[in-house]
């Protein structure tokens, strides 16, 4: 009976717990409008953002490239977006 009592206090406990952590993540989450709203402030929302990063990833991925067929140490670069002619930076 004693071991009854106690497994029955603690599903009590437990779905306390889990009733208070959902009530808490349902005034917490925000709604459909304030959702919205978050997002359109978010970074890189705007095109000018967006066209700057898709930008460095181009150029990125062009050094990467370029790495990759050349025996070249591109480390070594002063300047490594103009490509080669950058010179030994030590």
């Amino acid at each position: 009976m004693q071991s009854l009592r106690k497994m029955l206090i603690t599903v009590a406990v437990l779905g306390a717990g889990a009733g208070v952590g959902s009530a808490l993540f349902v005034i917490v989450t925000p709604r459909g409008q304030r959702k919205q709203e978050m997002l359109k402030e978010m970074p890189l929302q705007d095109p000018l953002s967006r066209d700057e990063v898709a930008r460095t990833k181009q150029l990125v991925m062009d050094v990467l490239q370029e790495a990759a067929t050349t025996q070249e140490n591109v480390t070594w670069r002063k300047n490594w977006i103009l490509g080669g002619k950058g010179g030994k930076s030590a």
